[in-house]
């Protein structure tokens, strides 16, 4: 680290030692032992400026204590079958780790749906199909985020012997269509959170499975992107095996990035190989029963209450408006060209 990043870590941990009590405690729960990393990772998002750094960190500071996010992982998603409605349409989840000791978080983008819990919430309580049951899987992402940050990493950290604070995420493009207009304004909303919140919490993105649908957008968008982030992703040939082999090993790979040809994220497993988004998967049980027993600590016998966590959504950065903006663009242009344009119309990114 150069004199200038340390002199720049130094002005920071200076400015943090005025905040008030609320605001260092909710710190102190957030950094998990590790104050200089994590205000160098706020540095890192503001590109070392330490006024917008510390702007960025107390914002953060004060959406985790209005949003009592402290407390998260004591609120569990139920019932059960709820929370596995949000899984089979929310594909997120960890294969394994990189023979660095990252954790390796699997996304299967294309087949996301993110339908499946408002379905059930409407079942089993009779819920408006709204904009409202957008909170589960809100929820679901920040109490990840969470566990990650609180038991992953601390756990990762203890096994390899070395701090280890980030992790490296896969993203599989198989079955993307146009239809995912519609999910960009949750998907814009997710990714505001991360960056405001949880910043420079991914060394590497892989890209793998991707259709021609990625490919146009993606060359719409990546002009847009930082030069921080571009050299962040990287787009591999099918489904990425061999590459992702050098960083990895065969038993952390997603099961997606298998067998070259092996099509689907969801739900697609046979024999050793695990779907890693599946309610079943071995770090979903744990991440549930944790979530689960946290919550009994607090409600002391009494019965969990059910209801989704309302998290107040921060307003996107003008660039990222404008990403989401291009890629609504380039779907309409996509449509077009397929002669299906009017399945699109009054589709609006921001919209309700």
């Amino acid at each position: 680290m150069s004199n200038t990043h340390q002199d720049a870590i130094k002005q920071f941990l200076s400015l943090m030692g005025n905040v008030d009590e609320k605001l260092n405690d909710t710190f102190q729960n957030m950094h998990h032992g590790y104050p200089t990393e994590t205000l160098a990772r706020f540095l890192k998002a503001r590109d070392w400026d330490v006024q917008k750094a510390y702007k960025m960190l107390i914002d953060c500071l004060q959406w985790r204590i209005q949003n009592e996010i402290d407390n998260i992982l004591s609120k569990p998603i139920i019932p059960a079958d709820l929370y596995r409605a949000v899984r089979d349409s929310q594909l997120v989840g960890l294969s394994g780790y990189s023979k660095e000791g990252l954790p390796v978080i699997a996304i299967g983008v294309g087949l996301s749906t993110y339908d499946k819990a408002s379905v059930r919430a409407f079942e089993l309580f009779n819920f408006k199909l709204c904009t409202g049951t957008v909170n589960y899987y809100v929820q679901s992402h920040i109490q990840m985020n969470e566990y990650r940050d609180r038991v992953v990493l601390p756990a990762a950290t203890q096994k390899y012997g070395k701090h280890i604070s980030t992790c490296l995420k896969v993203l599989d493009m198989t079955g993307l269509k146009l239809s995912a207009l519609n999910q960009i304004k949750l998907l814009t909303t997710i990714s505001t959170i991360d960056d405001l919140n949880y910043p420079e919490k991914t060394e590497t993105y892989y890209i793998v499975n991707a259709p021609y649908i990625f490919s146009a957008c993606w060359k719409a968008v990546k002009p847009l992107l930082q030069e921080r982030t571009k050299r962040k992703i990287q787009v591999l040939q099918g489904c990425g095996r061999d590459e992702l082999l050098k960083v990895m090993d065969y038993s952390s790979l997603p099961h997606f990035c298998r067998k070259e040809g092996s099509g689907s994220s969801r739900n697609r497993s046979n024999g050793t190989i695990d779907n890693c988004f599946s309610l079943d998967h071995s770090y979903h049980q744990q991440l549930y029963n944790y979530i689960r027993h946290q919550a009994n600590l607090i409600e002391s016998g009494r019965p969990i209450k059910q209801g989704s966590v309302h998290v107040e959504f921060p307003e996107p950065d003008p660039e990222d408006t404008k990403i989401a903006k291009t890629i609504e663009s380039e779907f309409q242009r996509l449509a077009d060209q397929n002669g299906i344009c009017n399945s699109l119309n009054g589709l609006k990114v921001n919209g309700d």
